[in-house]
């Protein structure tokens, strides 16, 4: 029985002092969750472009330097987003680096790059580039909430001459462990 609620007592203290980290703006650690937003899609042809709803995971590990947060992560959304007729934008996904400073110890504002790939229906998937900035916000004990504006280019998609750019607006929620 004693070492039954010795083993409780020490996974609590242990979960306690992991929750405080957190709550306290320790933002070292791995991250998962959701995004949703809009997606705007231009390219250089008149009549196709399009806009709408984005939305998907996000997986990352971040590590706290003092004022400063370094990390990397993994995005992928699905996306419904018809280009005039001509193709669908189905899925975009994006490896990502990012370095923040902490403006509070539990908001932090950063900014954002990386590589990303977008599907189409008809066009296959090409790959690309982004860069973009970020806010995100401790709010309870190893979750937060953000917020990420991104800006896409795909070069000559999938070899087709046609050029695509596109900017995101995305509201995340991530768990940290």
């Amino acid at each position: 029985m004693n070492k039954r609620l010795l083993a409780a007592t020490g996974i609590a203290f242990l979960a306690a002092g992991s929750a405080a980290a957190q709550s306290s703006g320790n933002w070292t650690g791995f991250y998962g969750g959701l995004q949703v937003g809009y997606a705007d899609i231009d390219t250089n042809v008149s009549g196709i472009d399009g806009d709408g709803a984005i939305g998907g995971i996000i997986l990352g590990y971040d590590y706290d330097l003092g004022d400063w947060v370094v990390g990397g992560g993994f995005d992928y959304d699905w996306t419904d987003v018809d280009l005039g007729g001509a193709a669908t934008v189905e899925d975009v996904w994006r490896i990502k680096a990012r370095a923040g400073y902490k403006v509070t110890s539990v908001g932090l504002l950063y900014g954002i790059g990386g590589y990303a790939e977008a599907g189409t229906d008809n066009l296959s998937s090409d790959n690309g580039w982004f860069i973009g900035a970020g806010y995100e916000q401790i709010v309870a004990p190893n979750v937060s909430i953000g917020g990420e504006i991104l800006y896409h280019e795909f070069n000559d998609f999938n070899s087709s001459g046609v050029d695509v750019d596109a900017t995101t607006f995305q509201a995340r929620a991530a768990y940290r462990f």
